[in-house]
């Protein structure tokens, strides 16, 4: 049976700064522990740590029962790994060192057919069977045809950029879930997940008799499968041993209690000094009272140096200051348009100042849809897709693929600006990078920042750009809560055309036109969220 423990973790920031200290996570089998937490507050690290790819400073982490680790980047990948080289990244080691060693005997076969290179070659297949990878074969096999609709044979060379980033999730998930390690350690599973993929993945989440740590900022699947929560917040980390849906008032309550003890905690600090104050002042006169000052500030110092109650965690403000301006009246229009391989054609109008939520199962062209309305000259197209007056596209990417973005620090990045967004000094570049809160990360590299932060720096960029049409690729993806509200009320207040991919059922909620890609290849509109829609027909 699975099970996980880890106690008194602590972590300290290259630059010196401590990310957490003291925080304890236990998952038995049957169990969803969740982390939440503020954007930055160390969830993928933490988990990286139970994972074993980074040591804390203090504390220990215990697993029995075997491990299995979904990444983050699963669901982004755009290289030229096949679908074989995702499934061995997260296999077993001995597995994926296993068929490095086979790889690359088969590959010296292709050269050097001689009696050594032959019984290395037996040796290998020898070692492939004792590890389990035959068996890990069959369970790609169900996996492929469960995520994919094809068996091995026929997806293993298939390159992972073509596969959507739901497939992507799916197949991994698909043998996570399935396979024989009994504790894993899931980061950000739902993210590229469609509607029924994550209710696939809520129903699976509650009946696995895995243990189960997963770091998520989908409330309704949190609320559906979670059955702990901890919560990293204040340079530590609490426990709510309840559903996600008890989590805030537990979390207020908290709060509410921690404020009180800090309150009784200063208020005897303010007594004890004014003790030893008086007793100072007593001792100079009286040497009787000497031993009594003394003890008085043996006391305080004792007391100081036990220290406070837990830190109180500080609520980030995000202010973005999406813009926009006027647009001609047609901002979009669609006639007769076909995205060659994915959907049919279809017309379609998008007035200045419509929101509009596209809709739709994972590989159905919605990605597409969006790049093409950037003006992306790679995606394949017939038909008439035209913008209107005055209409300045602004996209926020999904995948946060911006590979020209890779070794520069956020500060460099304003300061150079880009596409007709002007540089900015370093005074007015950390001013804009605290309304997002990202001030503290400005001589960070891009790539170094967690998934949430990318997002929000993101929607800086999206702000400065002078953007009067937002193509939003599912942007509460990363984002925390506190985030995600105040990218809505920014929303609210934008003065253009937003068209935005979701399947974040909270975050459509606010549109008001809803664009669905069908099963059957067909676009047409709605007037409420359709979240049933299966993946589209097409020969894979």
């Amino acid at each position: 049976m699975g099970y996980l423990e880890a106690g008194g973790l602590s972590y300290v920031l290259p630059d010196g700064r401590e990310l957490f200290a003291e925080v304890s996570v236990k998952a038995s089998a049957g169990q969803v522990v969740a982390l939440v937490g503020a954007n930055g507050a160390g969830k993928t690290t933490l988990l990286r740590i139970l994972a074993g790819e980074l040591k804390p400073v203090e504390g220990s982490v215990s697993v029995q029962g075997g491990l299995a680790v979904m990444p983050q980047f699963v669901g982004s990948v755009r290289d030229d790994r096949t679908v074989r080289d995702l499934l061995l990244a997260v296999a077993p080691e001995p597995i994926r060192a296993a068929a490095a060693e086979l790889d690359e005997v088969e590959l010296k076969l292709m050269d050097t057919d001689d009696e050594p290179t032959q019984l290395r070659y037996a040796a290998a297949l020898v070692a492939w069977g004792e590890v389990g990878g035959y068996e890990a074969e069959v369970l790609w096999d169900t996996v492929t045809v469960a995520a994919l609709g094809v068996p091995f044979d026929r997806a293993r060379f298939r390159g992972v950029k073509t596969l959507s980033g739901g497939e992507q999730k799916r197949l991994v998930l698909e043998v996570l879930l399935r396979g024989r390690e009994q504790v894993l350690l899931l980061d950000e599973p739902d993210n590229y997940l469609d509607v029924p993929g994550k209710r696939w993945l809520e129903q699976r989440l509650s009946t696995s008799d895995k243990a189960i740590v997963l770091v998520s900022h989908d409330r309704e699947l949190l609320a559906q499968a979670a059955t702990h929560v901890v919560t990293v917040e204040g340079h530590s980390a609490w426990t709510h041993s309840g559903s996600f849906r008890t989590w805030h008032a537990a979390r207020e309550a908290r709060w509410d209690k921690i404020a009180e003890l800090h309150r009784r905690w200063e208020e005897k600090r303010q007594q004890l000094k004014e003790l030893v104050r008086m007793l100072q002042q007593k001792a100079e006169y009286n040497d009787g009272m000497a031993s009594q000052y003394q003890a008085a500030q043996t006391r305080l110092r004792k007391f100081e140096e036990a220290g406070p109650p837990p830190e109180l965690p500080t609520e980030e403000k995000l202010t973005p200051r999406l813009r926009g301006g006027r647009t001609g009246l047609r901002a979009i229009t669609c006639a007769g348009l076909e995205l060659t391989g994915l959907m049919k054609p279809f017309d379609t109008e998008i007035f200045f100042g419509d929101r509009v939520a596209v809709l739709g199962s994972n590989g159905s062209g919605k990605s597409h849809f969006l790049r093409l309305l950037n003006e992306d000259p790679s995606v394949v197209h017939s038909g008439l897709c035209k913008l209107g007056a005055r209409v300045v596209p602004g996209l926020f990417a999904q995948t946060h693929d911006h590979p020209e973005w890779l070794g520069k620090t956020l500060v460099e990045l304003l300061w150079t600006g880009e596409d007709g967004r002007t540089g900015m000094d370093r005074g007015r570049a950390m001013s804009a990078l605290r309304r997002y809160g990202l001030h503290t990360s400005g001589d960070q590299r891009f790539e170094t920042l967690s998934g949430g932060q990318q997002a929000r720096f993101q929607i800086l960029l999206l702000e400065l750009s002078g953007a009067t049409l937002l193509l939003l690729d599912e942007p509460t993806d990363n984002l925390d809560l506190t985030s995600a509200e105040a990218l809505q009320e920014a929303l609210d207040q934008f003065y253009g055309t937003v068209v935005a991919v979701t399947h974040d059922r909270w975050f459509a909620a606010g549109f008001d036109r809803f664009l669905i890609f069908r099963a059957d290849g067909t676009v047409s509109e709605a007037d409420a969220p359709v979240w049933d829609e299966t993946r589209v027909q097409r020969a894979r």
